[in-house]
């Protein structure tokens, strides 16, 4: 049948995590409970790097970054998901599932970005320590995290218009909780080939070529480490790393298994599971492992609890 001669479609109907409803009532409490930690620990990382002096630094300028793209990026899907495990029929209108791929993909791309340059900036911090301030000067902290943000722009606009462009003719099940590229392409009435091999070529090479650049930095890292003769000092100096490592494993495996590998309904399956990880979960902990494994961020925080109880006393 000739696309052009079908009914375009409104609306999109996702399938979600699961149709049980005990299942979804369990786990709009736990989504709730993760949101509200992710919101409230990357919102405070913000307002203390704001408010503290001591942490106006490149690396705590990239973190304030991090922080609001894991609030957005949750944003972008868990308050929609959250509202549907409340609803028997999940519909998702087609601009707002267009809206969702765009800023979805805007804020994963630009975290991966980040991400690479924050290990740039913990190579410098490391390696070059007496150079650092001259290295990474505002300017230059400030391109790197223009930079990032621009090429999350990009990234999001194009699959977003080739995506947009597709007629979409029925049937109109989404199989995910939320609009990705690669369910929604399953459903367009059209040869989506181009639109299937720019994904996989695009966002691959972002997720892997950024991988490697962050894996090269790290054996720079690694490098300097061993010229530390002391225990104290090395310990020091893996301890600004620990936590972006951290992070950096937890996002990029689930990136590259979940746009690289070809599509199919099984994978569409580990897609939704994958998803709640890098989606839920991760930003959840990313100002946990941030505020645990930083003395500085700890400090901080302590100082800026022990003012509000200050004034609360007065």
């Amino acid at each position: 049948m000739n696309p052009e001669n079908q009914t375009s479609l409104t609306e999109f109907v996702l399938l979600g995590l699961t149709d049980l409803a005990e299942v979804q009532v369990l786990l709009f409490g736990v989504f709730l409970l993760f949101y509200l930690v992710n919101f409230i620990g990357n919102f405070s990382i913000m307002v203390t790097i704001i408010t503290d002096p001591s942490l106006h630094t490149p690396m705590y300028f990239f973190l304030w970054n991090l922080s609001l793209i894991d609030i957005c990026f949750s944003s972008v899907t868990v308050p929609k998901m959250l509202a549907d495990f409340l609803v028997l029929k999940k519909i998702i209108s087609f601009g707002g599932c267009i809206s969702q791929i765009f800023f979805f993909h805007l804020f994963g791309t630009t975290e991966v970005m980040l991400l690479t340059v924050m290990s740039y900036d913990r190579y410098v911090a490391i390696g070059k320590p007496l150079r650092y301030h001259i290295i990474m000067r505002k300017h230059v902290f400030f391109s790197l995290a223009l930079c990032s943000w621009a090429a999350g722009f990009s990234h999001s606009l194009l699959h977003t218009i080739l995506t947009a462009k597709l007629p979409f003719c029925g049937p109109n099940l989404v199989n995910h909780f939320f609009c990705d590229v690669k369910p929604v392409l399953s459903l367009a009435c059209k040869d989506i080939s181009l639109n299937v091999m720019l994904l996989i070529r695009v966002a691959g090479s972002i997720a892997v070529s950024s991988f490697l650049l962050t894996f090269l930095s790290y054996i720079f890292i690694g490098k300097v480490l061993r010229k530390i003769r002391t225990k104290k000092g090395r310990k020091n100096a893996l301890s600004t790393c620990s936590a972006h490592l951290t992070v950096v494993f937890l996002l990029y495996g689930t990136a590259i298994f979940t746009y690289v590998r070809p599509s199919s309904g099984n994978s569409f399956d580990q897609d939704r599971i994958i998803a709640v990880l890098f989606t839920v979960i991760t930003p959840a902990l990313n100002p946990v492992i941030y505020t645990l494994r930083n003395k500085d961020m700890k400090k901080a925080l302590k100082r800026i609890t022990n003012g509000w109880s200050s004034i609360d006393r007065m």
